[in-house]
């Protein structure tokens, strides 16, 4: 009873595959994502400008963009580059902006000293900004503008 049901399963899954590459074949040739011959050259695109300066927020609790490049900077488990300017203990003395007391919270809302570790990689929530063309359409407008 075994042997003819295990047959008919290998079967059932040959002409599966079977059909799945004679359906892949039949979709035409490979087509480079870079919309080019691999032999073809093929112009670099532009770099963009970092703006700098602060720059106007568009809703309330957004989170403030950074007015300068950070390709630099290392941020991993154990070091955070934007401390050294941004901690509460230095940003005096560097002329930054100290960081909002949220992000010296726990997740129980208890104070602490130093940055909360759901807080430690800051570009997650702030990003610099490039006057790069747009990658999609957007028709978003700052929440003064809408009322």
């Amino acid at each position: 009873m075994k042997l003819p049901v295990l047959v008919g399963i290998s079967t059932l899954a040959i002409s599966i595959v079977l059909a799945g590459l004679a359906i892949a074949q039949s979709s035409g040739p490979v087509q480079s994502l870079r919309g080019a011959e691999i032999e073809q050259s093929l112009p670099a695109d532009t770099v963009h400008k970092q703006l700098e300066g602060r720059i106007a927020r568009n809703y309330r609790q957004q989170p403030p963009l950074v007015p300068h490049s950070i390709s630099q900077y290392q941020m991993d488990k154990r070091t955070n580059q934007c401390l050294s300017c941004h901690d509460w203990t230095v940003a005096g003395e560097r002329g930054a902006p100290t960081l909002s007391m949220t992000h010296y919270l726990d997740r129980e809302g208890n104070q602490l000293d130093s940055v909360a570790g759901t807080r430690w990689f800051c570009n997650q929530c702030h990003v610099p900004q490039a006057n790069a063309p747009e990658l999609v359409g957007n028709d978003f407008q700052p929440s003064n503008v809408v009322r």
